[in-house]
């Protein structure tokens, strides 16, 4: 039986493989090792609205007022949020933002301080 790499999301040990990919128990992170070995280790790269490139911790100011759906407030423009963390998906900006909590924006509706 050949060992298997870590996870390169949790470095678990205790990964295994399921038909092509290979899968991580604890995170449940899935990966190619033939088509992604280099691509996992870089890091995820995000534009704001004007190109700029947006990095985990930075500060963002929102450019258009947001709606948020469910709710009758709404994120208005201007709004400064510190400290984001940037994740997978297509809303790829995770965020506090001051008097409305928890909220995932997109990168296009925003511009970096």
């Amino acid at each position: 039986m050949q060992p298997f790499p870590p996870c390169p999301k949790c470095h678990s040990q205790y990964t295994y493989q399921d038909q092509t990919m290979l899968v991580c128990p604890e995170c449940a992170h899935e990966w190619n090792p033939e088509n992604e070995m280099g691509a996992e280790n870089s890091p995820l790269t995000v534009k704001d609205a004007y190109g700029a490139i947006l990095e985990d911790g930075d500060s963002i100011t929102v450019i258009k007022e947001l709606k948020i759906k469910g709710s009758s407030t709404a994120v208005k423009q201007g709004t400064k949020v510190k400290n984001i963390r940037l994740v997978e998906g297509d809303h790829n900006i995770d965020c506090k933002i001051p008097g409305i909590g928890g909220m995932k924006l997109k990168s296009e509706f925003v511009k970096k301080n």
